[in-house]
């Protein structure tokens, strides 16, 4: 049996699909290569930069994140998206050069504002271009594509993110920081040179309809994401599931820092430290990935898929507030990112297939960014309150189970939503152009 073939059966892929699927594996190789490089630095200087201070960097981050939706949705609305995807990315790219010779060249007290400076801009950047990415590939492939594809997809992501955290857990000690800032900068151009391989054959690929061609402007306003999602009790539902993930996440996360800071007084020890946790849970992710998540949704759903992440954070949570030690600390946040990763992110995106096309890069974003970060934001800041009455890590744990609980209801309600919306497209795609035209408003 050929390659292609072997390929074909282990992620169901039909006749027209496997060159838009090696683009996309390319394209989200090399950026989620680009951001493992530099993860495990940012999470290095955030500790450097002392842990009472986590809570002020979010709020930087959200912040940020609030000022750079406004241009970007300008760019969504004046530019096609062959254009204003590789301007995004190479503005980051810019970005990275600049903080690569600030970190050659300062020291100190400089050098410490300067990681901190990076540590906003790192948490800013990893959401703005992978939410740009999977914005792309819902408007490339269609529901029923996207249900056997995306954790396939997402492999190349992990596979990314395990060669981007090897890269870094071998050269952390002995590399200069800024020569590995400038090797995720040209890891973030080959995703750009990627980008433009897969607009360049999507009219070839069967099933993508004529709206999501690569050179045709979305229009809107630069609002309209904020406002359609303050709208649409889906889009509001998607919006809540990821500000629940993104708060028990924030929990587990400044439980990880405390970590490393107790265990390890060495910064490339810490660094490396960050980037070996990233390798393992990256290798566990892309098992999982290639051999068992399009089955898992096709066996069980939409819904019941999405709530097995807060069914797991339960457990978990359950377990720290029983048992709050360093091992269960590595275990449950190493176990949880891997199933955020393998099974959650790439069916979460599947919602975004049956919503309009300016929702999946404007409201999308915004979901992606701003309310993710605002979770953070409630995340860090109940941590340092809890931690400040001296209840710390054991009372967040407690905390985490209701709000997981409520999250799991979440995403049983999308999951039946969405079947519901599909369904309904499926009825309009039947019926004459005068009565699709009707039914459009109400998918809304």
């Amino acid at each position: 049996m050929s390659l292609s073939a072997r390929l074909a059966r282990l992620v169901d892929m039909r006749p027209g699909e496997g060159p838009a699927l090696a683009w996309s594996w390319a394209y989200i190789f090399a950026l989620l290569a680009s951001y493992y490089v530099l993860r495990p630095i940012r999470d290095q200087m955030g500790v450097a930069g002392g842990l009472e201070n986590l809570p002020w960097l979010f709020l930087a981050t959200l912040v940020g994140m609030l000022a750079l939706n406004l241009p970007f949705a300008w760019l969504v609305k004046r530019l096609p998206r062959a254009r204003f995807v590789p301007l995004t990315y190479r503005f980051f790219i810019l970005n990275i050069l600049i903080f690569a010779g600030l970190i050659a060249v300062t020291e100190g007290e400089t050098a410490l504002w300067v990681g901190r400076a990076f540590f906003v801009w790192l948490s800013i950047f990893n959401l703005f271009v992978v939410s740009i990415f999977w914005a792309t590939i819902v408007d490339v492939f269609t529901t029923e594509q996207g249900k056997r594809l995306f954790g396939f997809i997402a492999a190349g992501a992990t596979l990314g993110a395990i060669c981007g955290s090897a890269v870094t857990a071998t050269l952390a000690r002995d590399v200069p920081t800024w020569v590995l800032l400038v090797a995720a900068a040209a890891l973030l151009e080959a995703a750009v040179f990627a980008m433009r391989g897969l607009a360049s054959i999507i009219g070839r690929l069967h099933a993508v309809p004529e709206a999501s061609r690569a050179g045709e402007t979305i229009g809107g306003d630069v609002w309209a994401g904020v406002r359609r999602t303050l709208a649409s009790p889906y889009l509001l539902n998607i919006a809540g599931f990821l500000m629940l993930f993104s708060v028990t996440a924030t929990f587990l996360y400044f439980e990880q820092a405390a970590v490393a800071k107790r265990s390890f007084s060495d910064r490339g020890a810490q660094t490396a430290f960050f980037a070996t946790v990233d390798l393992a849970v990256n290798a566990l992710t892309l098992g999982v990935q290639l051999f068992f998540t399009g089955r898992i949704v096709r066996r069980l759903g939409v819904g019941v898929t999405l709530a097995l992440l807060p069914f797991a954070s339960i457990v978990g949570f359950a377990a720290l507030a029983l048992s709050p030690t360093v091992g269960v600390v590595v275990v449950v946040y190493g176990l949880r990112r891997a199933g955020n990763f393998a099974i959650a992110r790439p069916i979460r995106e599947v919602l975004f297939t049956v919503v309009p096309r300016e929702d999946r890069y404007k409201a999308k974003s915004f979901i992606d960014t701003v309310v993710y970060r605002l979770g953070d934001q409630v995340g860090a800041w109940s941590y340092a309150g809890l931690s400040t009455l001296g209840y710390g890590g054991h009372a967040a744990a407690i905390v985490a189970v209701p709000l997981s609980a409520a999250w799991l209801a979440n995403a049983l309600w999308l999951g039946r939503a969405q079947v519901a919306r599909q369904r309904e497209a499926e009825r309009e795609d039947a019926l004459p152009p005068a009565g699709r035209e009707e039914g459009a408003a109400v998918t809304r």
